[in-house]
């Protein structure tokens, strides 16, 4: 890895802090030479700090460290992507990131989906939607759609049609998405389940 310090009349490149799970930017901070080596012997992101004019690993005062993954430069090797495990809040003012964003896994549009079929529980009898419809039958008439939709899903596995397999494939997803809500979960708990199993 090429880092060119020069770039900048006071040897610092910015280092954009990501979360190595969920993917989010929590943080902008500088380093130099220096700061860059002590991240990478003692696994903790350490930072110049402009202000105190010194080496400063964060979390040195509040105990929430990022523990490093993984380093690396862009195309110019003047900026570091950084990807990290936070113990706690990274910003100072407690949020988990400097744009007072929550940490929380985005699964792009299956989050959406999720705060969708939410939205529509939450309306209750005034939400005249499918969605709502789903959960006012109650949690086995969701389960038994979500049975039928896996069959058909089987059965276009089978043929030599992937456009109607993607289709049942689709309806079973957004089946089993209003079940885990119907159970209590999110996608956040399935994901929690399967790194559990990461060996």
């Amino acid at each position: 890895m090429q880092i060119d310090f020069s770039k900048n009349p006071d040897g610092l490149v910015p280092a954009i802090i990501q979360d190595a799970r969920t993917k989010n930017v929590l943080m902008l901070g500088y380093m130099n030479r220096e700061s860059l080596e002590k991240t990478q012997q003692t696994g903790k992101v350490t930072f110049y700090s402009r202000t105190k004019k010194r080496l400063w690993t964060k979390g040195e005062e509040s105990g929430n460290f990022l523990q490093l993954v993984s380093i690396s430069n862009d195309c110019d090797g003047d900026t570091l992507l950084i990807f990290v495990h936070p113990a706690g809040p990274t910003c100072h003012k407690g949020t988990d990131t400097c744009w007072g964003d929550e940490n929380a896994p985005n699964f792009g549009f299956f989050s959406h989906l999720e705060e969708v079929i939410a939205a529509r529980r939450a309306a209750g009898e005034e939400e005249k939607s499918y969605v709502a419809s789903l959960f006012k039958k109650g949690i086995n008439k969701i389960a038994q759609k979500v049975g039928e939709e896996a069959v058909e899903t089987v059965i276009e596995a089978m043929d030599n049609k992937d456009e109607l397999f993607l289709y049942e494939s689709a309806d079973l997803l957004f089946h089993y998405m209003v079940l885990l809500q119907a159970k209590g979960f999110r996608l956040e708990d399935i994901e929690k389940e399967l790194m559990s199993r990461e060996k």
